[in-house]
């Protein structure tokens, strides 16, 4: 049943109020862990018999467990809006309602995007799945009606270029994709084999407790290139060292003398591992000694 307008926001709404009383929950077990640290510490400085301590310290983990489970519901609410979010604007496209986009927005939509992409925070022994970062789609994985994808696509001078484009429909009997450039200057619908479509991550890796899922330095990818819509050769530089940060990569540019322009930063969304177009030659995967 198509989500109105009317119901999408009350979902919204009833989200956002769960997600304040998360929050304030959030905030007195904070409280409350403070005065649980403040206690071990004193009992350590005491010298407190060991049962005692050990009681302590078994409450504050008890403690902490709540605290991090209230977190990831909240996190989960924040993920739902974004769904249903998503959900309208499918309608509303697949309605004929083609509302007009300045390029400074797009890039601005293109940005938050990435920076409102859901965090994976990892359990002790627990790994970072599909699509978490660097990690890539298994494949069978087929990209769902409304996600971001890096699409191998011909464009007017009948040149392959990596465009980021939106999944329109999977055709499962061709086994391919009808994807749409989100260039608002474009708007070209591409019909494209699976091979040629690289769905984007689901999640952002945290660099604190999943570093595994990020691409080593000097690995050759793919990344957005900055203020455009396009995917170019880049080398990692720096990696992420907060869930916040970005890639810091150095795009191929044969105007500089070691074939590298000066790194610039990318989002995690946008950098992907590299494959080459039949222009592009060589594999490219691998570290910079082996590009």
């Amino acid at each position: 049943m198509p989500l109105t307008a009317e119901s999408a926001a009350q979902q919204i709404q009833e989200r956002l109020k769960d997600i304040q009383q998360h929050i304030h929950k959030v905030d007195s077990e904070r409280r409350r862990a403070e005065t649980s640290i403040a206690n071990i510490v004193r009992a350590q400085q005491s010298q407190i018999a060991t049962p005692k301590l050990k009681s302590l310290l078994q409450s504050k983990i008890l403690e902490a467990t709540q605290e991090e489970a209230t977190i990831r519901a909240a996190l989960a609410k924040i993920h739902e809006i974004r769904n249903i979010r998503n959900e309208r604007r499918i309608q509303a496209r697949n309605a004929g309602n083609k509302e007009a986009i300045r390029r400074g927005a797009l890039m601005k939509m293109v940005q938050l995007s990435a920076q409102t992409l859901p965090l994976f925070v990892s359990k002790p022994g627990e790994r970072a799945p599909a699509l978490c970062g660097a990690i890539p789609a298994e494949s069978s994985y087929v990209a769902k009606v409304g996600d971001n994808v890096a699409a191998l696509a011909k464009g007017i001078d009948e040149e392959e270029n990596w465009i980021l484009a939106e999944v329109v429909q999977f055709l499962h009997r061709q086994n391919k994709y009808d994807v749409i450039d989100i260039d608002e200057e474009q708007k070209d619908r591409h019909v494209l084999s699976k091979r040629k479509v690289i769905p984007l991550p689901l999640m952002r890796a945290n660099p604190e407790t999943d570093g595994h899922a990020l691409f080593p330095k000097d690995t050759v990818v793919m990344a957005l290139y900055p203020q455009t819509t396009c995917f170019y050769k880049a080398i990692v530089n720096r990696l992420p060292q907060t869930a916040t940060e970005d890639y810091d990569v150095l795009f191929e540019d044969s105007s500089y003398l070691n074939g590298y322009a000066e790194p610039l930063p990318v989002a995690q969304r946008y950098v992907i591992a590299y494959r080459p177009t039949k222009k592009g030659g060589s594999s490219g995967s691998g570290n910079l000694s082996s590009a």
